[in-house]
């Protein structure tokens, strides 16, 4: 057994310090990004937001609208193996998720993005998944998570892996670190698994963990190459389920909801996922706007004229203690 006393930090720890800025106005910022990809040697330009590949969140009507601001969709996984036709548009900016299984319907989906997402990307099997994933598609963009440690960071990359899913517990509907005690706070897990991953000129997805556009302007400036977002996109008439009282239910994956929807109930695996109503919120368009909004704002303050420069402007400030500590790049 082993204690290790350093302070790790979630979004809600620290706040970024603003700086002195020449810019006028927050239309002068650009958040696109162009990533260049270790194995697939691919480029992609857009957004780098996604949508989870979440039941409710990751419908083809949001992707609609995702697709008109250059965000990248993550599909729900049952749409891969039936409904692939119906995401057909801006295939560029959409990311297949599937499980160890999926391996053959990933090596046959058209588009930007593949990936394997499980909920322990720890064991060795998942590790020669990435393996056989990337044999058996040489060109192909490979996304691969979920870990939240620097060592295994880099074994997945080194495995085949262009991008790896960063989180383990932090999103609004998982129980993982109730049900297991097992995590590790979301904002420290970005810096270091971004620190690992760019000492490979590869990436890293911030998944969960992210409440509003704050806590995204938080995960890219600790070197998040990617943001996904679960909570923040439900309850939008482009997900999928009803509203009922003027709420929307949204449910984790590993939930009691999603293995009765899907029949993957067995003998040892209980839900470490939950299900709650989250208020209506209309059109995504709407809340996406207001996204785009805040992240360019946040740049304003620290004189970011770039996306791709706020990691660099960025001085984070802890706020959890009566002994405020700063740190970062100035």
């Amino acid at each position: 057994m082993l204690v290790n006393e350093e302070i790790k930090l979630d979004y809600s720890d620290v706040l970024i310090r603003p700086k002195r800025s020449t810019m006028s106005s927050r239309g002068e910022v650009n958040l696109e990004r162009t990533h260049n990809f270790l194995w697939s040697k691919k480029k992609w330009t857009g957004i780098p937001i996604m949508s989870s590949n979440m039941d409710t969140v990751g419908t083809p009507a949001m992707h609609k609208v995702l697709s008109k601001y250059k965000l990248i969709t993550c599909p729900a996984k049952h749409h891969l193996k039936k409904d692939q036709d119906k995401f057909k548009k801006g295939k560029t900016n959409i990311c297949w998720f599937g499980g160890i299984d999926d391996i053959n319907n990933l090596a046959k989906a058209t588009s930007g993005f593949i990936g394997l997402d499980v909920a322990n990307g720890y064991t060795i099997k998942f590790v020669d998944a990435v393996k056989k994933l990337r044999d058996k598609c040489p060109d192909a963009t490979i996304a691969a998570g979920n870990v939240v440690t620097a060592d295994m960071t880099q074994e997945l990359i080194l495995a085949g892996a262009d991008i790896v899913k960063v989180g383990i517990g932090p999103g609004s509907v998982c129980t993982t670190r109730i049900k297991t005690g097992i995590g590790y706070p979301q904002l420290s897990a970005v810096i270091e698994c971004a620190d690992a991953a760019h000492g490979l000129d590869a990436h890293i997805i911030a998944d969960g963990g992210c409440v509003n556009s704050g806590d995204i302007v938080k995960a890219f400036a600790a070197g998040a190459d990617f943001v996904m977002l679960g909570g923040m996109l439900a309850g939008h008439d482009e997900c999928d389920g009803e509203v009922k009282n003027g709420v929307m239910k949204f449910y984790g994956m590993a939930s009691e909801s999603a293995m009765n929807r899907h029949g993957n109930h067995n003998a040892y695996r209980g839900a470490e996922g939950k299900t709650v109503e989250v208020e209506y919120r209309g059109k995504a368009d709407d809340t996406i706007k207001d996204i785009l909004s805040g992240i360019r704002s946040a740049c304003t303050y620290v004189g970011a004229t770039r996306l791709k420069t706020l990691s660099k402007c960025t001085t984070f400030v802890r706020v959890n203690s009566t002994h405020n500590t700063i740190f970062g790049k100035e």
